[in-house]
């Protein structure tokens, strides 16, 4: 829990860390780098499962246990010591962005060693009931992240908090450092492991025995597609996307949409043990691929929803003030860029970039080959500029100037700036919050279990550990960007949402004729 903790806190305050360390280019870009360096502490984690999985079926389950939570502990301690863009200039942002790495690491090692730890040590028929309370505690963390970062954001003030009051959080993260080394000093080995290491029986290369071998790399694949990456994108779309789509897209007041999110995993956080449970007695399986399903089925709708009651003006604005871009097909990006390599300076590029970061939905018109893009928005034309080329200085003045003339344009077609507090439902808000997150309780809550039965225990940490990692760092970290490089090519502020459901889709596909049961494994062989 600690952990994760640690991890989250970033992502939970994302808008406020690309202020302080991104602030060298303009908001919207911004914000697309702070989801980026969000999502390089996913990209890493495989190589820490990799690093670490290595060690734990070499040395053990305890002693990696204690590495990776020094090395998350001290990662999330320096941010809050890190000095900003202002201060230090471009190292600012170069070191969040190694820290973030090395909390990915960490986090890459602690899964596997958990999940398998806890399911060596747990009754044969109640795997998934044990292993579901570590499923719990990367939401708590969330929870703890939220419940913490609002507490904090109360007692300051919002321009206090924004200043400065962001770094306590991960300053506080010290404490529970010390409380989890305490705790893992006086863990016991897993006994299964303690048996085959007295027997002589370990893996010499627990990496090439589990990738470098046909039998166990196709179970590694089918665990990554037909499991871990379905799970992977519902895990991040029902807590993350949501938190970004609530704020972010409709304008809903952080502390809200926070304390909305927090009651959302208290009143599902349950149906974690409970998916778990079930799992024992029905299969894990069917329950994780029923999650992706239904997902897939129903993300559109609630998104839709969520839209609806949180902020019907631009419910309204969209459907009664269409916006056209017109512009040249060929100088339009795709705006994703996990290394960052590229700025999307062109005309195009800029006002899709605006409007996708304002919520304004609009249609695409193909332009003449070189035209300058422009928006129309009803009876008004509004040209963009070329940015390519341009001097720091001289980007950024027509930068505002654009800014300030589309803003006015969809104020006066109705575009709110935020969303109106008297006009959030929360109830109704919550309900479907609480209905995401229980999505990612049926597709998580048996999927630890289900990767730990499916692999032999003298390569198991490193088996399962890779494909679980992969799925949730690679196709579930790097959701939010992505997503919003969707929208931003589409012009429909739900268009993100197709990549989740495709994944989920994919994950059934695979995962109902090739994926087997496997509650009755023997998992000491």
């Amino acid at each position: 829990m600690f952990e994760w903790y640690d991890f989250y806190l970033y992502g939970s305050m994302a808008a406020i860390l690309a202020q302080h360390f991104f602030s060298a280019v303009n908001p919207t870009a911004g914000f697309i780098f702070a989801l980026l360096a969000f999502a390089a502490g996913f990209a890493v984690r495989p190589f820490g499962a990799l690093l670490f999985g290595r060690i734990g079926d070499r040395v053990g389950r305890k002693y990696t246990f204690l590495v990776t939570i020094l090395l998350m502990g001290l990662s999330t301690f320096l941010v809050g010591v890190l000095p900003n863009y202002e201060a230090i200039g471009i190292a600012a942002p170069i070191i969040l962005i190694v820290l973030r790495l090395l909390q990915g690491l960490a986090l890459g090692g602690e899964y596997g060693g958990a999940a398998t730890y806890v399911a060596e040590h747990a009754p044969q028929h109640r795997r998934g009931f044990y292993t579901s309370w570590i499923q719990t505690t990367a939401s708590v963390g969330l929870l703890l992240s939220l419940v913490v970062i609002m507490s904090i954001r109360s007692a300051l003030g919002e321009e206090a908090f924004v200043a400065w009051g962001w770094r306590i959080p991960f300053l506080i993260s010290v404490l529970l450092l010390g409380i989890s080394v305490w705790i893992r000093m006086n863990l016991e080995e897993s006994p299964a492991f303690q048996h085959i290491k007295e027997q002589g029986a370990l893996s010499s290369a627990p990496i090439r025995e589990s990738f470098g071998r046909w039998k166990n790399l196709r179970i590694a694949l089918l665990a990554l597609f037909g499991l871990a990456a379905g799970q992977g994108v519902v895990w991040y779309t029902g807590q993350f996307y949501a938190l970004f789509f609530i704020t972010q897209t409709l304008g809903v007041e952080a502390n809200h949409a926070q304390t909305m999110m927090a009651i959302a995993l208290l009143l599902a956080t349950p149906l974690f043990v409970l998916f778990g449970w079930l799992s024992d007695h029905i299969g894990r399986k069917p329950i994780i691929l029923a999650g992706c399903l239904l997902a897939a089925l129903t993300y559109y709708p609630a998104f839709k929803g969520l839209a609806h009651y949180a902020n019907p003006a631009l419910v309204q604005a969209q459907r009664q003030a269409p916006v056209t871009v017109i512009a040249d097909p060929a100088a339009c990006s795709f705006q994703f860029n996990p290394v960052g390599t590229h700025s999307f300076t062109s005309s195009c590029d800029i006002v899709k970039s605006f409007m996708a970061s304002h919520a304004v939905s609009y249609s695409n018109q193909a332009g003449a080959p070189g035209q300058v893009a422009q928006v129309r928005i009803g009876a008004q034309t509004i040209d963009s500029f070329e940015g390519a080329g341009l001097a720091r200085a001289e980007f950024a003045r027509q930068s505002r100037e654009l800014k300030a003339q589309l803003t006015s344009a969809i104020r006066q077609h109705g575009y709110p700036e935020r969303a109106d507090p008297e006009h959030v439902d929360t109830v109704m808000l919550i309900l479907l919050l609480t209905y995401l997150v229980g999505l990612v309780t049926a597709v998580y809550g048996p999927i630890a279990a289900m990767l730990v039965e499916m692999f032999p225990i003298r390569i198991r940490y490193t088996s399962m550990s890779l494909p679980y990692h992969i799925g949730n760092g690679w196709f579930g970290g790097f959701l939010p960007p992505l997503s919003f490089a969707m929208i931003a090519a589409s012009g429909n502020i739900y268009d993100g949402l197709w990549y989740p459901i495709i994944i989920c889709l994919l994950t059934v596909a695979i995962g109902l004729p090739f994926v087997r049961e496997t509650r009755h494994n023997d998992i000491n062989a």
